[in-house]
């Protein structure tokens, strides 16, 4: 999906364990040389064991061509990144982490053909641990990094449970941002849309990970925690092959979206590709 007018940025949803990892790698490189994207952007959280990320995987992403790397509630999961993160830009976590974190919640950088992109991570509260107003948090940034100012588009991964407060943070940044998406409970939703003042949104872009379990994990033990009650086996990724689901979006040389195409490739879940079916603004 290009456009002589615009250009497109991808985005790959929380990737789980081994077998999302080898997702990545089998189908990554073929969306970039058919759709060539901007950037893309991949939500890594979850891609060690299902808990956390380690430098050697986000090396495996960078080499991929993956530009930036989000994450959320388990970005501290593998102690290793505490120092790595400082130390790699392209490592996001949530940038409404208490102050002193290690790293950084929102990355500028440049793309294939040179548009400057910020890339920012949020986490939400609903249902999730305590942390700090998502909303103001990412308003600072965008007050000092506006659209259309210091950059041609801006990616927001939204990381939360509840869809209300997802979808709360699409219409808050509807204009102000070139697309916002959902990451975090691992099921792709059907409500890709842009927005009416110009911004992309999907409430969960889903996860890249074998959908033949309860989101990522072997179902065993999961339904074992939910019909016994009581503790089981620690609950591991599945194994077999995965789904690689995420997002395209074609963006306007004004930073505003004009289509959102999901994305799927491989596993069990039905196939969707950039250019079958794209659904625009009205």
């Amino acid at each position: 999906m290009t456009d002589s007018s615009g250009f497109s940025l991808l985005f790959v949803g929380d990737v789980v364990g081994r077998s999302g990892r080898d997702a990545v790698a089998k189908h990554l490189p073929g969306l970039i040389a058919s759709h060539k994207p901007e950037l893309v952007v991949v939500n890594g959280e979850n891609s060690a064991g299902g808990f956390g990320i380690t430098a050697a995987i986000c090396a495996q992403f960078f080499d991929l061509g993956v530009d930036v790397i989000t994450t959320g509630n388990h970005a501290w999961d593998q102690r290793e990144i505490l120092g790595y993160i400082d130390s790699e830009p392209r490592l996001l976590r949530p940038l409404n982490y208490p102050k002193g974190s290690p790293g950084n919640g929102a990355f500028v950088t440049t793309g294939r053909t040179g548009k400057r992109v910020l890339v920012a991570n949020v986490m939400l509260r609903l249902f999730m641990d305590a942390m700090d107003d998502p909303f103001a948090a990412i308003d600072k940034v965008l007050k000092q990094v506006p659209m259309g100012g210091a950059v041609d588009a801006i990616l927001v991964d939204v990381h939360g449970e509840a869809s209300s407060e997802k979808m709360a943070m699409g219409h808050y940044l509807d204009g102000r941002t070139s697309l916002v998406v959902g990451t975090h409970t691992h099921i792709p939703t059907a409500d890709h849309h842009v927005m009416s003042k110009g911004t992309a949104y999907q409430t969960d872009a889903g996860m890249t990970g074998d959908y033949r379990s309860v989101i990522g994990m072997k179902a065993e033990p999961a339904i074992y925690r939910f019909t016994r009650k009581l503790p089981s086996e620690r609950l591991t990724p599945a194994e077999g092959e995965a789904t690689l689901c995420g997002c395209l979006v074609q963006v306007g040389n004004d930073g505003k979206a004009m289509v959102i195409e999901p994305v799927r490739c491989g596993g069990t879940l039905s196939s969707a590709q950039p250019g079958a079916q794209p659904t625009s603004a009205d």
